[in-house]
């Protein structure tokens, strides 16, 4: 079957196999091993290369740095040391064989003495020498350029109680999907590492193949830097970076935590509990990058998931940016379809790198910081399923988002857990003015400082607030009250309203570092002063980062004034 790399052969095999200093050593310190084998058709299925089944030709494998492509018979050649991952990137065209959990089994890992013994869980088994042949099968599966994938980020969960709620929440109503794949942005886990494969085995119901990336909370902790800190997410997931392809798509895994230990900067040694890490694309990695897009064609989709945003609205930390992001523009600027997706914040946020932020590319690079399927991480109170609220910091209801691709196209979509699609934002009034001081709130119940129901003298101090879930800054939002005309509401930063109160309210249900945060999509507007008493509806009309159309609909009760509703009261008049 042709395969588009095969196109680009002549001009970029040279550049994309050649050594690096970095791989000279590779191939110098193990000389003379070298891994061989062949990626084959598996007509029968059975995971073996049997006789008669044939080669396919133009298939990237890599050992982590350098990039070869399989011959007209399917086979290639690799140096290794003593730890490598030969790693396929599975082409267009074609499936890879995946587990019982649906992980995607496209990799070999040669670590003939283990992973260290003193991780508090296991990571990878002594392997022993190298085989005579890694081969890796191929299935024949449809080609197409447009299709739909699932991304989920931060799931989380702390304990087996919090797999119940990714499943009942999320994953059931995903079961069916007409996704292609799925992909898990990272912070798979929060630290315990043995919920793996009960985790595994409820996201393996949604029945598709399933992608992950490591996050910073799948770290062995007890790892004294970077070198062994992802020994058990290899043991069960492979390569921590590797790229696939479907249609006319490049997706790319990246690892972005550099983790520099448990006891970096403690006086006491710490064995549980996160270690020090910054958001970091390691020198190999890049190099590896740099390699592996040798052989995409230009015009193809270029789509990065990694777990550390490039950048946040949160702060300039290095433990929530990605501090070397310009040798990443770098590598990435010549290609025009780009789109990144990254998780980690509990935000959901937009950006546009262009040249003010180092990126030369002819059109601004789309960064998007997925929503999280934990929210709050799994805080708030509970439904009557016995489910939190886990509405996230800017007030983002818990949820994923599904992946549109068309071509080179792109459009993703946010779908809140156990909400209808047309779920897409959070209308508000605004009339209290210390409605984000928590000592209000035990005059009121929950939800009424921020509800329709209001005085006439209230009116000319009411703001309208708007949280539309996924929005950025290139979203419209605007609102036009009962037969008015359409009014532009202002994109303003600040926390959400429903969110800090939430919070407040139920302090006792909520992770201690959990507090309502400046949210990046939050519009406002003030409500026209000139509506009088009556009955109303404020409709709010929506356009997203992606030319989307949404609407909301909030019914406005405007009473009289507060002095004639007390004169009112007192002569038992309603």
């Amino acid at each position: 079957m042709d395969n588009p790399r095969t196109r680009l052969l002549t001009a970029a095999l040279t550049a994309a196999t050649a050594l690096t200093p970095a791989g000279a050593a590779l191939a110098q310190s193990d000389a003379g091993k070298t891994a061989t084998g062949r990626v084959f058709l598996d007509g029968n299925r059975n995971g073996e290369l049997d006789q008669g089944e044939q080669g396919v030709e133009g298939v990237a494998v890599s050992n982590g740095l350098e990039v070869v492509t399989t011959d007209e018979d399917g086979r290639y050649s690799l140096a290794v040391d003593g730890q490598t991952i030969i790693r396929m990137t599975k082409p267009a065209g074609y499936a890879v064989p995946t587990n019982e959990s649906e992980l995607p089994q496209f990799y070999y890992i040669h670590d003939p003495d283990g992973s260290p013994h003193d991780l508090r869980y296991p990571g990878v088994q002594p392997t022993g020498s190298l085989p005579d042949q890694i081969n890796f099968p191929l299935h024949e599966a449809e080609k197409t350029e447009s299709f739909e994938a699932i991304l989920i980020s931060d799931p989380q969960p702390q304990s087996g109680r919090e797999i119940d709620y990714i499943r009942d929440d999320v994953v059931s109503e995903l079961i069916g999907t007409d996704a292609k794949f799925g992909m898990t942005t990272g912070d798979i886990m929060f630290d315990d590492l043995s919920l793996l494969p009960r985790y595994n085995a409820v996201i393996g119901q949604i029945g598709v193949p399933w992608w992950n990336v490591p996050g910073n909370h799948e770290m062995n902790f007890q790892a004294s830097g970077d070198k062994h800190a992802t020994e058990t997410f290899k043991r069960v997931y492979g390569p921590t970076y590797y790229s696939f392809e479907y249609g006319a798509a490049h997706f790319i895994s990246l690892d972005n935590v550099d983790y520099q230990g448990k006891n970096v900067g403690r006086e006491e040694p710490r064995y549980r509990g996160g270690g020090v890490y910054e958001g970091r694309i390691s020198n190999r990695q890049l190099e590896w990058l740099k390699n592996d897009l040798a052989l995409v064609l230009k015009d193809e989709l270029v789509f990065l998931a990694m777990h550390i945003p490039l950048k946040t609205y949160l702060g300039d930390g290095a433990n929530v940016n990605t501090v070397n992001r310009r040798e990443l523009f770098d590598i990435i600027e010549d290609y025009p379809n780009l789109y990144a997706v990254a998780g980690h914040t509990h935000t959901s946020e937009h950006h546009y790198f262009d040249e003010d932020d180092g990126f030369d590319g002819k059109k601004p690079f789309h960064h998007h910081v997925l929503s999280t399927v934990s929210g709050s991480w799994w805080s708030g109170p509970k439904d009557a399923r016995g489910i939190p609220d886990a509405v996230q910091r800017d007030g983002t209801p818990n949820g994923y988002h599904v992946l549109e691709v068309d071509g080179t196209n792109v459009e993703v979509r946010f779908k809140a857990a156990n909400k209808p699609a047309d779920h897409q934002m959070r209308v508000m009034f605004d009339t209290a003015h210390h409605t984000h001081n928590a000592h209000i709130y035990g005059d009121y119940d929950m939800g009424e400082l921020l509800d329709g129901d209001m005085t006439a003298d209230k009116v000319p101090a009411a703001s309208l607030l708007v949280n539309l879930f996924d929005g950025g800054r290139r979203s419209h939002v605007e609102f036009k009250v009962a037969g008015g005309g359409w009014r532009d509401m202002t994109h303003v930063r600040q926390m959400d309203l429903h969110a800090n109160e939430l919070f407040q309210r139920n302090a006792g249900t909520v992770k201690p570092w959990v507090e309502a945060e400046p949210s990046s999509h939050i519009w406002k507007a003030d409500l026209p002063d000139e509506i009088g008493p009556g009955t109303y509806t404020v409709t709010v009309r929506a356009t997203d980062e992606f030319g989307n159309t949404h609407h909301a609909h909030k019914v406005l009760e405007v009473r009289g004034t507060g002095l004639e509703q007390s004169l009112n009261a007192g002569d038992g008049k309603t």
